[in-house]
């Protein structure tokens, strides 16, 4: 469960789901005590109407001064019924009810047997006409001398229908509120979590380059992420700031004792000594190495610092310049392809130049009159191609070339670092260069790198 969308979902509608649940359990519960606590006091109400109306006539037989104002003791199986029994010195029912309502028809109420002082109420649960269900009380009472059970009963259904009923209502009612809490709880998380999609875009802009800070306006509970985020941004810009700086210095602090121990073995009394053509090439060697790791420095200084972005149309244009003039006199046809206005490189626009110039000033190098730069977007990722029309390396060479300071030809002037910056460099941005035969007969560079969306 790592989404904090799923669980704040999950929480929130599992407490909605039990809430629901326990409040219908609840309040039906509580609607049927309710029902069953009227039904029970109707039927002591009818029983006391029935007590108060009875009387002994001329004969000694019970009888009502009037009858029960409820008009269901007058129809058949109406499921409201009384009965009056005479009862024997040991308390028992004597056979035959001596009086009932019209309700009961032909059936007879039949009450367990059981010892109740005068005036005491008994409450029971019996089988009626029709096999119904009842709910009754009864009452002892002593009338003129004459011991009488008297027994008010009403069909059970007529308290099970209607709370059946209400639940049946409330459990519709509690769904819908449900439903309704659970889309609210819904709104409230895609809501309220929108601020992190936006905070997840603004990070987006600036891994892609196209933001140098996260920009915008958050909620107060993420203002202290973003300022202490964009401090962050700051902080790494000013670290890489005085790395090129100071590896810039360490560059300039080297090259001023190279050169001026280049100009005394140069000077015309030590120039033919062997001591001289010793310090020449050692200075010309470290002067490589110089070279060399003053550009790695600066590579790794900045491969990793978020908001770079460098559009690759305006940078090979500048090179394209550049290589015409420093091979005019060969006449070389340097032909581009056609790309999108909107590629562009995530990463530094100096290492950028790096990369492409010295490949495409090693096919300038090697090529016999033509080279050919293509630059397109492949899966996410700057797909950068330098074909040359040259006489190639042989596959066996390939990776040896790669390898600094290692030439594949020493009649070509260079230093042997061009191809092993440019591989240090794009392995520092996450990317990669590799040799295979163009379709031109020379050599094809084929340099990967991040792309900036």
């Amino acid at each position: 469960m790592t989404s904090l969308r799923f669980r704040l979902l999950f929480g929130t509608l599992f407490w909605i789901a039990a809430s629901v649940l326990v409040a219908g359990w609840g309040l039906g519960r509580l609607f049927h005590q309710h029902v069953s606590a009227q039904f029970h006091a109707e039927l002591q109400t009818h029983l006391d109407q029935l007590t108060a109306h009875l009387e002994i006539d001329d004969q000694g037989r019970p009888t009502l001064n009037l009858p029960l104002g409820d008009p269901r003791f007058d129809k058949p199986f109406s499921g409201l019924y009384w009965q009056i029994d005479r009862l024997s010195e040991a308390g028992v029912p004597a056979s035959g009810a001596a009086l009932r309502s019209r309700s009961l028809w032909d059936q007879a109420l039949a009450i367990p047997a059981n010892a109740l002082a005068d005036g005491e109420v008994h409450q029971h649960r019996i089988i009626g006409p029709r096999g119904a269900m009842l709910g009754a009380v009864e009452r002892s009472l002593t009338l003129e001398d004459r011991p009488l059970q008297l027994i008010v009963a009403a069909d059970e259904r007529l308290m099970i229908k209607p709370v059946a009923r209400f639940k049946g209502e409330l459990w519709l009612a509690l769904g819908v509120l449900g439903f309704g809490l659970a889309l609210a709880a819904l709104l409230q998380v895609f809501v309220g979590l929108a601020p992190l999609r936006k905070l997840q875009a603004a990070l987006g802009r600036v891994r892609d380059g196209q933001a140098q800070r996260m920009e915008g306006r958050f909620p107060s509970e993420l203002t202290p992420l973003v300022t202490e985020f964009n401090s962050v941004l700051m902080q790494n810009a000013e670290v890489v700031a005085r790395a090129r700086t100071q590896a810039g210095n360490l560059a300039h602090a080297l090259k001023t004792p190279l050169s001026v121990l280049a100009n005394a073995a140069d000077a015309p009394e030590n120039r033919n000594t062997d001591l001289a053509r010793l310090v020449a090439a050692q200075i010309e060697t470290a002067r490589k190495q110089v070279d060399y790791h003053l550009a790695r420095a600066q590579a790794v200084a900045t491969a990793r610092l978020p908001g770079a972005r460098t559009p690759v149309e305006p940078v090979v244009e500048g090179l394209l310049r550049t290589m015409r003039r420093i091979h005019a006199g060969r006449g070389l046809e340097l032909h581009v392809e056609p790309m999108p206005s909107s590629l562009a490189f995530r990463g530094e626009e100096h290492d950028l130049q790096e990369m492409l110039g010295n490949l495409i000033d090693n096919a300038c190098k090697w090529a016999r009159s033509r080279v050919e730069i293509r630059a397109h977007d492949g899966q996410g990722r700057l797909l950068v191609s330098v074909d040359d029309d040259g006489k190639g390396v042989a596959a066996g060479q390939r990776d040896a070339i790669l390898r600094r300071g290692v030439r594949a030809d020493e009649q070509v002037a260079g230093t042997g670092l061009g191809l092993a910056i440019v591989g240090d460099l794009a392995h520092m941005y996450g990317g990669s260069l590799m040799l295979a035969d163009s379709p031109l007969g020379g050599l094809r560079a084929v340099l990967s790198l991040a792309s900036a969306r």
